[in-house]
């Protein structure tokens, strides 16, 4: 196995120097840069602008240099020196920026995350294993509203009934009065009344989904004939089903760490507006209308890191779920 981690280790690298490439190009194609937006939102306001001084902010920032003069500029910072660059829009270093922000993206989306599995893994199951009762339409149902409404339409629901009915504040993670606080048990008791909403609405399309997934997949293992087999030697149900078929249909649950991970940045970025969550998501978007080449750079590459992560995490653990996956 470790034979198998390091090759798969070996195969990241030139995949990251592409991405690392592709990422900086993509950032480069609209035309013009950050001064180039700043210069034209200070015309529209009607502020006196100097050449001048624009073309010395290019110079200093190296905006002027060839396109790949100024990707070594970027990426030979990020390897030798963990810098990875000058935001330009916020005047502080990317690093501090996306650090910021990778906390609370981090908690809400595993939060959300252990929510879909803890949900559907159940309902799953329920539902393969009483296919066409009427717990199973009911779940096929809810499954299919999951699927079909917008996130960000719930979340204006559930914060409209929150706000109605329970008279909770709505929006970001904490009330006013707990924002600028330390922590406490107050504040904690707080973020768990503010977490609950965007758990369920970021959770709930992967819910309906795996539901799916694993329905279909399970369905298709109960008829097989070791499981027929295990059921005529006396073997309960439960056992016979939960023992082999199981084991074998979690393998989306895992196969999903690899677009999850990804997902940490540029997931629900509309949602994230709407409920003022200070994740990485509205952050990204920000970058990259405003042209911030750097931070809008740092992140795409972080979404690129993480995926081939979680690609690397969901094939060991894949491995180690099903005995059918080799080392190879």
């Amino acid at each position: 196995m470790l034979n198998y981690v390091i090759k798969r280790l070996v195969y990241m690298i030139p995949t990251l120097i592409g991405m690392s490439i592709i990422a900086f190009t993509i950032i480069q194609l609209p035309p013009g840069d950050y001064l180039t937006s700043m210069l034209a939102s200070m015309a529209d306001s009607g502020a006196n602008v100097d050449p001048g001084q624009i073309e010395r902010y290019r110079q200093i920032y190296g905006l002027d240099a060839p396109m790949w003069e100024q990707y070594w500029k970027w990426i030979s910072g990020i390897l030798f020196r963990g810098d990875f660059g000058y935001s330009f829009e916020w005047n502080r270093p990317v690093a501090d920026l996306i650090w910021e922000r990778m906390g609370s993206t981090l908690g809400i989306s595993l939060a959300s995350l252990l929510f879909v599995w803890a949900v559907s893994l159940p309902i799953g199951i329920y539902s393969a294993m009483r296919r066409h009762s009427v717990g199973d339409y009911a779940f096929t149902l809810l499954g299919f509203i999951g699927l079909a409404v917008p996130n960000f339409i719930m979340a204006l629901v559930l914060m409209y009934f929150s706000y109605k009915y329970f008279g909770q504040s709505v929006g970001g993670l904490f009330s006013p009065e707990y924002a600028e606080a330390s922590w406490s048990w107050g504040k904690f008791v707080d973020l768990l009344a503010h977490l609950w909403i965007p758990i369920i609405v970021i959770g709930t399309n992967g819910t309906a989904a795996l539901i799916r997934i694993l329905r279909a997949n399970l369905t298709d293992e109960l008829n097989k004939p070791y499981v027929v087999t295990a059921k005529a030697k006396g073997l309960p149900e439960y056992k016979a089903v939960l023992k082999y078929p199981v084991r074998i249909a979690l393998n989306p649950f895992v196969s999903a760490i690899g677009w999850v991970l990804p997902e940490l940045i540029s997931g629900v970025t509309i949602t994230a507006i709407v409920l003022n969550l200070p994740t990485a998501g509205p952050l990204l978007l920000r970058a990259l209308i405003s042209q911030d080449m750097y931070l809008a750079g740092s992140f795409i590459l972080l979404m690129g890191v993480l995926t081939l992560v979680g690609m690397l995490i969901s094939d060991i653990l894949l491995a180690l779920l099903d005995p059918r996956i080799r080392f190879n």
